[in-house]
């Protein structure tokens, strides 16, 4: 497993896009540290990698932190954590593992999601590295547009970077310019593709319908989703910014 570059064509394809949004949205802009929410998952693994190689060559040599949230039941990759201690060894980044006490019995995306952010954001500012990196990438951004606005009315996708005052970190989000696509070639080549999530609630989640959603669309609507990112980062809401 080769974590570190010379890349393949389709590694560098998204270093480029990762630093393309890093310097767009400024988003290591007065950061002192940085964290990544580390699921296990190829998401994260590929954010982890691509930040390690990233930073110190164009951008600030930031400490760089990765962060699990182990546990029975939790959002991810539910892999071993001696898995992700030794690819965090590799790249010599220190692994911080925090445990969800999720059960199956009251089992809830809304409750398990806000618990896993708590724990990262103590985390993140336990190892003074505020700034928190997760690994949403362009699909799920596309996905959230189409839920907000089936939901709540909404235009309103992922945002690049989100000031969390009440906890005190900022969210930042660096491979939205990035296709999931590439980034399942990237870890199959690199031997992770095989990791996806095993959440069981996860699996049947209005998520998952709205990808479904999206796939349909696909075979009449060719440039649904390069579409629907390019109006997302043009038109989006950026509600989520405002204080409350």
């Amino acid at each position: 497993m080769n974590l570190s570059p010379p890349w393949s064509q389709i590694g560098k394809k998204i270093e480029s896009a990762m630093r393309k949004a890093l310097f767009d949205f400024k988003l290591l802009e007065e950061a002192s540290g940085l964290s990544v929410a580390l699921s296990g998952g190829k998401d994260s693994i590929t954010l982890l990698v691509m930040l390690k190689a990233i930073l110190g060559r164009g951008f600030p040599q930031l400490s760089l932190h990765a962060i699990h949230v182990s546990g029975e039941f939790s959002c991810g990759a539910s892999v071993q954590n001696s898995f992700l201690k030794g690819i965090c060894e590799r790249l010599e980044v220190p692994l911080t593992i925090r445990e969800s006490t999720q059960k199956l019995e009251t089992l809830a995306c809304y409750r398990c999601s806000r618990e896993r952010r708590k724990l990262i954001f103590e985390a993140a500012k336990d190892v003074g590295a505020p700034v928190v990196a997760f690994g949403h990438h362009e699909d799920d951004s596309i996905q959230t547009l189409l839920m907000n606005l089936l939901h709540k009315g909404e235009f309103a996708a992922n945002l690049p970077k989100v000031p969390m005052q009440d906890y005190g970190v900022t969210i930042i989000r660096p491979m939205l310019y990035v296709p999931e696509k590439a980034i399942y070639a990237f870890a199959k080549l690199h031997g992770y593709a095989r990791i996806t999530c095993q959440c069981p609630v996860g699996q049947d989640s209005k998520r998952m319908e709205v990808k479904r959603l999206l796939k349909d669309l696909e075979a009449s609507f060719p440039n649904v989703q390069t579409n629907l990112a390019q109006a997302a980062l043009k038109y989006g809401s950026t509600k989520a910014l405002k204080p409350k």
